[in-house]
């Protein structure tokens, strides 16, 4: 069964170019292993050019936007479906039903926003697929620190490290993907995993 690779990442072009080779890498791959991506619909910054790569490959693309930003110059034209919703959180909701992966690359509070919300539904049992970073040039270092200082301040249990997966490389990441094993939980919302 193919798999639907949601990416949350950044749609700002002011970033540095080493972050955009790294996003033609996901969207290349995504297209390779025959999987669909799902996204915020953006045109511009790593979400253009993941979304590019895969149309460039040949993969599916499933765009979500919210109608205030759905404009010319901002959403990317050449989705196979562009799904137009109400509000932002219409917009997260929709990301995540049609996805079977979460992956993250580097952004801003969008990004997290998007990010931590879907880490904390599977810490509460309303879904369990495969939640990723790519840690690439060590962006998310800071973030990896919180996450520990979390846990050390017993903010977090010490369980939700097995919530995500922090990978350094393109390849680790699909190999994370593709080796991912449900974690078990015992069926109620809101247990501890």
């Amino acid at each position: 069964m193919s798999k639907s690779v949601c990416v949350y990442c950044s749609a700002s072009n002011t970033i540095d170019m080493k972050h955009f080779e790294s996003a033609v890498r996901v969207g290349n791959e995504i297209a390779r292993r025959g999987y669909s991506l799902v996204y915020g619909a953006g045109e511009v910054g790593l979400m253009g050019a993941v979304a590019s790569a895969v149309q460039k490959g040949g993969g599916k693309i499933i765009g979500v936007v919210p109608d205030a930003l759905n404009r010319e110059g901002m959403v990317f034209q050449d989705a196979d479906e562009l799904i137009v919703t109400r509000h932002m959180r219409d917009r997260k909701a929709q990301m995540e039903a049609h996805a079977d992966v979460f992956v993250t690359l580097p952004g801003g509070f969008g990004t997290l926003d998007e990010v931590i919300e879907i880490i904390t539904l599977k810490s509460l049992g309303y879904h369990n697929k495969p939640i990723v970073f790519l840690n690439t040039h060590h962006f998310f270092e800071p973030l990896i620190a919180l996450f520990e200082y979390l846990c050390q301040e017993r903010f977090a249990k010490q369980s939700v490290r097995h919530l995500y997966y922090f990978a350094k490389t393109v390849e680790e990441m699909f190999e994370y993907i593709e080796h991912y094993r449900p974690l078990p939980i015992n069926g109620k919302v809101g247990s501890s995993i």
